[in-house]
Parts: structure tokens; C-alpha cells; sequence
């Protein structure tokens, strides 16, 4: 049976490359910054605030909350333990708003008093598992009892029983219901129906955070092994293309959580993060060595859409998620594309654990070094559920 690359590599989380061809501008001790935009991270502070106009600072001081040692690491994401050079400064990054106060950091014990006897979800790709493991880690380090938690068709997770909070992951990478196995014609997708990971859990957790988007590039589907995407049990026809087979999907999934998640729960939905592949893409000996940050111009050059480059994928998806979104008021968007897009220095790339793993899958450059710029994304996590549990009261 013929299977795309995606099925046999991302299970094990990892991407395919060599070296930097060219070398990244050295601009990694320097305020890095992007010009206004109406993008930004809604739920924060107040409505009139752009979060996605500003700069990276770095301050040599900073310290992340937790180790190499976090009993909730994913081993091919601990850069520190697989020696990356310079790991530790991947933490030492900070976004600053431009006209905005930025976001508090993350203390884990006022978080877990806040949010007492409540049940956190992340339902989607891998990048929202290192978003979670990134949030577990920063609330392991207050509370030395937490386990391990795999209940409910979950993935992963903790359970931190000084407060009595659940965190946990579904794996759902399209969301709907798709059929890995493929056949000879390419890979179903049941646009109209939830993936079982998740569909029994929307009344279960308190505050639910929804991303996908990394598993929709031609990349991973070929045309000659496409997604097929099926609805009330038939083909659709005309077939979709994997764009159109997105909003889709998105409709359908949102009309299930409109109709099955409580008014209640908070509904979170975390925008696509960019990838850093320079040289070609993950499968064409793209690479992420470097250590340096993005300057606003090669921001430009390498994710709009217009130039064409191999990481245009993040705002051609993200558009189609916003357009999605749209109208779907209950729900808060989390922005992390843009303050990501410079974040270049802050992949596993080549140290992904074992001794010369990287020749064998590659590298990676899709998923992010923890501690490092996940951190920053639980910060913007934590602002929006601690306001909302402050209005629930």
C-alpha cells in the first residue's frame, strides 16, 4: 500500500533536512520589530490593542520557570538536554507591544488557585501538544505531586492535585475524521464528522483551546495522493481542494462545538505557527541552524504569500481560519502567528536527541524548542483565562 511521507514522519514528530545553505542576517542582539497590522491577539487587555506590532528584546536575565528536567518534556523538543547552542537564550526573548503594557508571565501558583477544580483541553495537531507540554512544564515546577494523565481518549496530560486541575491533549490533526490508512487514490476525510479523539469531550473540560493547520499543505498530500473528502458519506463533487477542503471542514466543526460545547466553556482557538524551512522545504533539504531571529524584511520575504516561498503556508491557512472564525463570536483568537514569524532561532533543528538523528529524519523545523517561545504563547493563554474566570465570578 502507497502512503504519503506525512504519514510516515509525523508521528515521530520530525522533518527532513541538512545545513543552511545561506546564512540568516545576524541581528540576534537587537530589538527586533514588525510595523503595525490589524492582526493581533484578541482578548487581552483591551480590544483597542495591537499585540502583533512590536519587537523581540532580549534580556540576559531572564530565566525560564522550568528545566530540562520537567517530567512532562517530549525528548525531541528539550534543546537544552540535546544541547542546542544557545538554548538558554531562546527563553531570554521578550515581545514588547508596541503601545501596548505586554503580557504578564506565567505564576504557576496564582494560575492553579485561579482555575481550581478546572479541566483545560487542547484539541488539534503536535503544535498544540508543544503548546500544552509548555504549560505543564510552568505549572509542574509549583506542584511536585503532578502526574501523568491519559484519560478520556486523551493523548497526553497532567493532573495537578494541589488544586485539583486537569490538563490534558486529543490528537485530532484535520479535526474531522480522516482515514490515515489511505488507499490507492488518496486519504478520506468525513468533513461532517468530529474525529473520535475529541467528540465526546466538549462537555467535559472548562476551557477548550482548538488549533489545525499543518497537515493541510500539498506537501504532505501530493495530487497523486490526495485528501477525498466525504460528506454524509459520499464524495464531495466537485472535489475540494485542500484549501476549500479546510474551510470545510472548519464550517462543519464549528457548527459541532456551536451545538455541543456549553455556553459556558471557554472556546480558544490558536492560530497556525509559522514554519522556518530556509533552502527548500521539509522534504527538499530545508533547514533551521540557524540561532538568529528574522528582520522585519525577511519576515516579508519569507511568509507572504505573493513571494511564493516555502513558508507561505502559515498566512494562506491562517486566512482561511480567520474567514472561518468570522461571525463565530464565542470564540477568543490567539494570535501567535506574527510574534512567531521572526522566531526563526527557536526550532529543534538538528538536535533532536540521539546521536546523528537528524540525517535519519531530518530536521525539524515546525516545532519549537521547550523552554522557549511557547512559553510566550501560555502567557497570552493565561491572560485570557484568568479574565475569564474573573468575569465568570
Amino acid at each position: 500500500m502507497k502512503y504519503p511521507i506525512v504519514f510516515l514522519v509525523f508521528p515521530i514528530c520530525l522533518l527532513l533536512l541538512l545545513f543552511l545553505s545561506t546564512p540568516l542576517v545576524s541581528i540576534s542582539n537587537k530589538a527586533i520589530s514588525i510595523p503595525a497590522s490589524q492582526d493581533g491577539a484578541h482578548g487581552h487587555h483591551s480590544d483597542s490593542c495591537n499585540f502583533s506590532s512590536g519587537r523581540w528584546i532580549l534580556d540576559t536575565t531572564k530565566r525560564p520557570l522550568y528545566s530540562a528536567d520537567c517530567p512532562f518534556h517530549r525528548s525531541v523538543w528539550n534543546c537544552g538536554k540535546n544541547k542546542k547552542p544557545e538554548a538558554e537564550k531562546m527563553s531570554q526573548w521578550t515581545w514588547k507591544p508596541s503601545k501596548c503594557s505586554p503580557w504578564a508571565s506565567i505564576k504557576p501558583h496564582s494560575f492553579l488557585r485561579a482555575t481550581q477544580g478546572m479541566r483545560l483541553g487542547f484539541i488539534g495537531d503536535s503544535l498544540n501538544e508543544n503548546f500544552m507540554v509548555s504549560l505543564l512544564c510552568s505549572l509542574s515546577a509549583v506542584d511536585a505531586k503532578a502526574r501523568k494523565w491519559k484519560r478520556r481518549g486523551a493523548w497526553r496530560g497532567a493532573y495537578f492535585p494541589s488544586q485539583d486541575v486537569t490538563v490534558g491533549y486529543h490528537r485530532a490533526v484535520v479535526l474531522s475524521k480522516i482515514n490515515l490508512a489511505g488507499t490507492g487514490s488518496g486519504f478520506r476525510v468525513d468533513i461532517d464528522i468530529p474525529a473520535d479523539d475529541w467528540s465526546n469531550v466538549t462537555q467535559f473540560y472548562d476551557v477548550l483551546v482548538f488549533n489545525t493547520g499543518h497537515w493541510w499543505g500539498y506537501d504532505k498530500f501530493p495530487e497523486d495522493l490526495p485528501l477525498v473528502f466525504y460528506k454524509q458519506g459520499r464524495p464531495v463533487w466537485p472535489p475540494l481542494s485542500i484549501r476549500e477542503g479546510l474551510a470545510a471542514v472548519l464550517k462543519s466543526m464549528l457548527e459541532f462545538i456551536d451545538d455541543s460545547v456549553p455556553a459556558t466553556v471557554l472556546k480558544v482557538w490558536r492560530l497556525q505557527s509559522p514554519r522556518h524551512f530556509h533552502g527548500g522545504e521539509w522534504n527538499q533539504n530545508g533547514s533551521c541552524s540557524s540561532s538568529d531571529l528574522l528582520s522585519s524584511t525577511q519576515v516579508e520575504e519569507w511568509f507572504d504569500p505573493a513571494n511564493g516561498g516555502v513558508n507561505r503556508e502559515e498566512r494562506e491557512v491562517n486566512d482561511v481560519i480567520r474567514s472561518a472564525l468570522n461571525g463565530h463570536h464565542g470564540f477568543v483568537l490567539l494570535d501567535v502567528a506574527k510574534i512567531s514569524e521572526f522566531r526563526a532561532d527557536a526550532h529543534p533543528s538538528l538536535w533532536l536527541g540521539g546521536k546523528d538523528t537528524h540525517l535519519v529524519w531530518g530536521q525539524d523545523c515546525l516545532h519549537w524548542c521547550l523552554p522557549g517561545l511557547p512559553d510566550t504563547w501560555v502567557d497570552m493563554l493565561v491572560d485570557v483565562v484568568l479574565k475569564h474566570v474573573q468575569s465568570a465570578q
